[in-house]
């Protein structure tokens, strides 16, 4: 298109598109890849070990598309294809055991790949079994593993791809999802300076534009109903982002409280390694916390999880963490609680305390994620505070507290 550049650019700067609230600067998104990278080994270990449910409630393919899901300002209604229709029998990957092993041997594959090529040989392999109901919306669980190879997929991207490229592409095959890919691909590579690497940007731009929160050019031409629906979807739009501010300056808030806690009680403090530029009632994270990560006995990949744990305290001057504490807001409670016990799997003394903060009305989430047989039946001990508590009582705690065990005061416990 002779004027993409044009498109791009007045993507890039509206402030309100999904290029600048989800694919830049934005800590969840990054955090993301990690977490469903990590869900996604689950899933293949579940099926190997045949401990892999007949449902897609419950298992670990649910949180890894939970996750994927949370990236709402994309990916809402992803988990949707992955659900169980008992009257369908699709997708056929729970109760047909052939199938859900190819589909273990496929994530295993790809999540291993080292070119682009091995997990294109295993799109088509998979694409051979015509296993029902299993079609492309996989493409954005590859997205995940791979961002620069494979782009996302789903119903309002087509549909930008189709009006973007003047084309008709459907959305049910993997031939129609690996035509889609070629021209994004092609077409990224010429404009990758405006763009990235990561083919969540261009996918992103047909979003924006297949559910009309971007108009191409301009709208004198719009009939009345086609108005009226692009000024609802740009309301909502402004609506959604508000409330994504709004959450974002709640975690902050709880973030500084526990790191204001933490400095009272003589710890050394850290937030999560991607949150240190961030501020709260006039305070710079960077300026209240460690200059230097301190260096875990841990492998590098082990050790990059754990920095992104919301507030670490350390024993002053050591490695020694003495309480580890995940912020939960909207996103899914188990991702935190798996970032805590990497750490309490690989170099817990026992004698760490671990916390999951949360808003008031996610109580009954936190105990059903606590109540997981893995995480039940472990010895890790994972407590709960709710973010009253904590902003209520923060400024005694700091007062009053001697050692961490004041915390005990304001948590809970199943």
């Amino acid at each position: 298109m002779t004027n993409l550049a044009q498109i791009i650019e007045q993507y890039k700067n509206d402030s309100e598109s999904v290029y600048n609230t989800w694919f830049i600067d934005n800590d969840q998104r990054l955090k993301a890849f990690r977490t469903i990278r990590r869900g996604v080994l689950q899933v293949i270990e579940d099926i190997k070990n045949q401990t892999f449910p007949n449902d897609f409630k419950g298992s670990s393919l649910e949180f890894v598309l939970s996750c994927i899901a949370e990236q709402k300002q994309i990916f809402v209604g992803v988990s949707h294809p992955f659900y169980w229709k008992p009257k369908l029998r699709i997708p056929d990957i729970y109760e047909n055991q052939n199938n859900k092993s190819a589909f273990g041997q496929f994530l295993e594959n790809c999540i291993n790949a080292k070119s682009e090529e091995q997990v294109l040989k295993e799109i088509v392999k998979l694409d051979q079994l015509k296993i029902k109901g299993l079609g492309p919306a996989v493409a954005s669980i590859l997205y995940f593993m791979h961002p620069t190879w494979f782009p996302p997929f789903n119903t309002a991207i087509v549909n930008g791809f189709n009006f973007l490229f003047k084309d008709k592409k459907k959305l049910g095959s993997w031939t129609e999802y690996l035509k889609i890919r070629e021209t994004v691909i092609q077409t990224n590579l010429l404009y990758k300076s405006q763009l990235s690497n990561d083919l969540g940007a261009i996918a992103g731009l047909c979003f924006e534009i297949g559910t009309q929160k971007m108009l191409i050019g301009s709208d004198e031409y719009l009939s009345e109903a086609e108005r009226s629906r692009f000024e609802k979807n740009i309301h909502k739009r402004q609506k959604e982002i508000l409330e994504e501010r709004l959450e974002e300056n709640l975690h902050s808030e709880m973030q500084y409280h526990l790191l204001k806690i933490g400095i009272s009680l003589g710890f050394d403090v850290t937030p999560a390694s991607n949150d240190k530029s961030k501020s709260f009632n006039g305070q710079n994270f960077s300026f209240i916390s460690l200059a230097k990560f301190p260096e875990l006995p841990t492998d590098k990949d082990t050790q990059n999880t754990i920095r992104l744990i919301d507030v670490l305290w350390f024993e002053k001057g050591t490695n020694k963490i003495i309480g580890a504490f995940e912020v939960e807001k909207s996103t899914s409670i188990y991702s935190g609680i798996l970032r805590l016990s990497d750490l309490y799997f690989s170099i817990s003394s026992g004698q760490e305390v671990f916390y999951i903060i949360i808003p008031n009305n996610r109580e009954k989430d936190v105990i059903l994620q606590l109540n997981r047989p893995a995480i039940k039946n472990s010895k890790m001990n994972i407590k709960y505070i709710l973010f009253s508590e904590l902003r209520a009582n923060c400024d005694a705690i700091c007062k009053f507290g001697s050692d961490h065990s004041i915390m005990e005061k304001i948590a809970k416990s199943i």
